[in-house]
């Protein structure tokens, strides 16, 4: 198995409602604003790459919304996920599944692209599987008020049209020892419902995809949560219990927003889990 960091684009959020009710006061040492009160956030995926498969793990936001649209997330950098499959000398072509550990908008945008002519969407990965899963697929199509800005239908529904669309059968419990796409899943439901966080083994390590579970280093602290999570309270519980479990077991956690961090390790202090260790993905992962 081979593993690449794939830079799809960086942007900014809103500081505030990255951090929920933490005042700025305190998330602004570890996530600096800027005069407009937004911070930097990353859109850093994972290519597998195990025997006959290029699993793409999230797809960032895409090129293909509006330039007003772009224009609220004040892109920067010059990352794209062509250049960065080309890097490595893969194509969009060659993608065989793309697994989405949700459907908001900046997780999924670039897995559906404009066809040719632009009167219509087509995959953005002809030869490949999407997969997610079937309480999160009814929860992103039918949304809630609340998230309706984070499910793009454009995003979503060409997915299902094109006969690629797939769904990971959920265990019983919260984790699946081992999908169809041979790593397992925490399955959470406090960010948004049935959130899949892939955990894979690799070179004697546990590499965890962190997602919106743990959106950068600077939120290792239980409450400091989103304000963009639905439900919270959920999401404290289900927090707490992935960190200790880094902890005890020396996850590698692969973060997906941070611009600045790309993985971590975590420890157990008396303030509760808190940063261990910094590293880059050329540290860690196939060069």
């Amino acid at each position: 198995m081979k593993l690449y960091p794939i830079e799809t684009g960086n942007f900014k959020l809103d500081g505030g409602a990255m951090f929920g009710v933490v005042p700025k006061t305190i998330w602004n040492k570890t996530n600096p604003a800027d005069e407009n009160n937004l911070i930097d956030i990353g859109a850093r995926c994972l290519l597998i790459e195990e025997g006959n498969r290029l699993i793409l793990i999230d797809t960032g936001m895409g090129n293909k919304q509006s330039e007003k649209f772009f224009g609220y997330y004040s892109l920067w950098g010059s990352h794209s996920i062509d250049k960065s499959l080309a890097k490595y000398g893969f194509h969009r072509d060659d993608i065989t599944d793309v697994f989405m550990t949700h459907l908001h908008f900046d997780h999924c945008g670039g897995s559906i692209q404009w066809n040719k002519d632009k009167t219509g969407y087509e995959p953005a990965f002809k030869n490949a599987k999407f997969w997610t899963n079937d309480n999160h697929w009814q929860w992103a199509t039918q949304p809630n008020a609340r998230e309706k800005a984070s499910f793009l239908s454009e995003n979503i529904l060409p997915m299902q049209e094109s006969g690629q669309l797939h769904f990971i059968k959920r265990p019983e419990g919260d984790f699946l020892n081992q999908s169809e796409l041979d790593f397992g899943i925490y399955f959470v439901d406090g960010h948004t419902e049935k959130m899949m966080i892939p955990h894979i083994q690799y070179q004697g390590k546990t590499i965890v995809f962190m997602a919106d579970l743990l959106p950068t280093a600077g939120h290792l602290p239980l409450p400091y949560v989103m304000g963009y999570d639905t439900r919270p309270l959920l999401t404290l519980p289900e927090k707490a219990k992935f960190l200790t479990a880094a902890a005890e077991n020396n996850y590698y956690l692969f973060l997906e927003h941070d611009a600045h961090n790309e993985i971590i390790t975590v420890e157990m202090t008396e303030k509760g889990v808190r940063q261990k260790e910094v590293f880059t993905c050329g540290d860690i992962l196939t060069n």
